[in-house]
């Protein structure tokens, strides 16, 4: 199965996996501190079947006195049948403290986004982390997202460069505040791609079309990868709060990690089948961070979420440009609202965010508009929490929705108005920038209000009558004209809940 020229010193290593065991070739230097050649290369070819391991490791030898790793690699795309997958090999690099999971040893991860990479000192590559290259056994990490019927042959060549490293710098992160309102309504996109994963963009990129967005606050979220971390402190201002945080992309679905700890890394090699998402959540939040699984009915290989809700703190249920897979999360979630209410347990709220990658993906399209004490990363994240929050489909959007009760009682988002059973509440919402848009609002009874089009100024007030006993939840929906048929038209806004009567 493999042939190498991986000379000398030739070894091979078994990986035991799903359908049997995988002999791969290694790589070998023999370089010491006398040798006069200043780069040393090694070629290691094999094949993976179909059925491979999700991921599988290729040793590589790293001797003292190696100041640069540089690894490139290719695979062969065979023709395949018309509805089966053909081959995508995603790649990644482990040091000499090893593969366990948990990531000890993880230096970084560029999936199908490069075809090659380098760590130093006191550089790398987008998705790679720099810092000292200590002798020992380094392990290239290969994850096979899909292989075709025919199999799927690599090649990986291995450049090791020598002489004395540079010193490792010092990582710089932004800072956990920025200047702020006080308690006030603030904008952000939290699901958005650097080039330190398959984004295009750099951090400053982003931020720049983060402030041409309107936006009061960003997450990082790059592919399995933390390295964009120190990158971000140039981006941010007291304009700008940006959080860190990572997209833990998984074969069973993907989730955010919202404002990690700076320098967090988080595993991602497991399915839901392992049993093991609930220590890399509990991972996340020791880390400071929220668990948000993202588009959670997404239709590409390995993105449809199958770990359950148990550990969310949010949802994302809008991502992106709304298609129907969000129609399916937003029907999805609310029917979690739903059993919330009937269980008396409680809720888990909703958010969207652009998961912009490159031009012309929009940042901060959708946007999650929060309720907070203060433009920080505690107070962001508690609002999220809380569920104080509207999802918009750009900065024009603005939304005002309470309920109110006969003596004054009062509750906005997320919150809960506390009368009882049989009195009259009035709920209002007042629109801005929604021209021609619908306002429905739902409820735990299904859609118990549909109002005539927005005019072409975009605003106007709702108002509507219920009590808690007809609906113990309502929430708002602002949807675009449809040209036809009985769909709803496409989501410009929509609100988390407010819940009315005692618990």
């Amino acid at each position: 199965m493999c042939d190498d020229d991986a000379r000398p010193g030739r070894r091979s290593l078994i990986v035991t996996g799903a359908a049997a065991a995988l002999t791969l070739g290694s790589a070998t230097f023999a370089r010491g501190a006398d040798t006069m050649h200043r780069t040393e290369t090694r070629t290691v070819r094999g094949t993976l079947p179909a059925g491979s391991p999700d991921f599988v490791y290729v040793p590589v030898d790293v001797p003292e006195h190696t100041r640069e790793i540089k690894v490139s690699y290719t695979y062969d795309r065979p023709a395949v049948p018309a509805g089966t997958p053909g081959n995508a090999l995603d790649i990644g690099l482990f040091d000499e403290r090893g593969t366990e999971l948990g990531g000890k040893g993880f230096r970084g991860w560029s999936g199908g986004a490069r075809t090659e990479f380098f760590v130093r000192a006191d550089d790398a590559t987008p998705g790679y982390v720099p810092g000292t290259i200590h002798a020992g056994t380094w392990r290239i990490a290969l994850g096979p997202y899909t292989v075709a019927p025919q199999g799927l042959s690599y090649e990986l060549t291995i450049t090791l460069t020598y002489g004395e490293q540079a010193a490792a710098p010092d990582p710089v992160y932004p800072p956990q505040r920025a200047k702020g309102r006080g308690r006030a309504w603030y904008r952000g996109d939290c699901h958005l791609h650097s080039w330190h994963s398959d984004g295009r963009r750099t951090p400053a990129e982003i931020a720049a079309l983060a402030r041409a967005a309107g936006l009061d606050f960003i997450n990082s979220s790059d592919h399995n990868t933390h390295s964009s971390h120190p990158h971000w402190a140039d981006a941010a201002g007291d304009d700008l709060l940006v959080m860190l945080g990572e997209e833990i992309t998984t074969r069973n679905g993907h989730v955010l990690a919202l404002g990690t700890d700076p320098g967090t890394f988080v595993d991602w090699r497991y399915r839901a089948r392992d049993n093991r998402f609930g220590r890399f959540a509990r991972r996340v939040r020791e880390s400071g961070g929220l668990v948000v699984p993202a588009h959670p009915h997404a239709t590409c290989v390995g993105c449809n979420w199958k770990f359950g809700f148990g550990e969310a703190d949010a949802i994302e249920v809008w991502n992106g440009p709304y298609t129907p897979d969000d129609e399916v999360a937003l029907a999805d979630w609310d029917g979690m609202l739903v059993a919330s209410v009937r269980d008396g347990r409680g809720w888990i709220p909703a958010m969207g965010n652009s998961d912009a990658h490159r031009d012309p993906d929009p940042v901060g399209s959708p946007q999650t508009v929060v309720l907070a004490d203060d433009l920080s990363r505690e107070a962001i994240q508690e609002g999220i929490r809380a569920g104080r929050s509207y999802v918009a489909e750009s900065r024009n959007v603005s939304l005002a929705f309470t309920a109110s009760g006969g003596r004054g009682e009062h509750a906005g988002i997320g919150g809960r108005l506390a009368v009882s059973p049989d009195t009259p509440v009035t709920v209002r919402l007042e629109v801005s920038g929604a021209p021609r848009c619908t306002v429905r609002l739902v409820t735990d009874q299904g859609v118990l209000f549909t109002g005539d089009p927005l005019p072409v100024t975009g605003s106007g007030v709702v108002e509507w009558r219920t009590t808690p006993a007809n609906a113990a939840y309502v929430r708002a929906e602002l949807r675009h004209e449809t040209a036809a048929g009985p769909l709803p038209g496409a989501l410009a806004a929509f609100t988390n809940p407010i819940f009315l009567g005692h618990r």
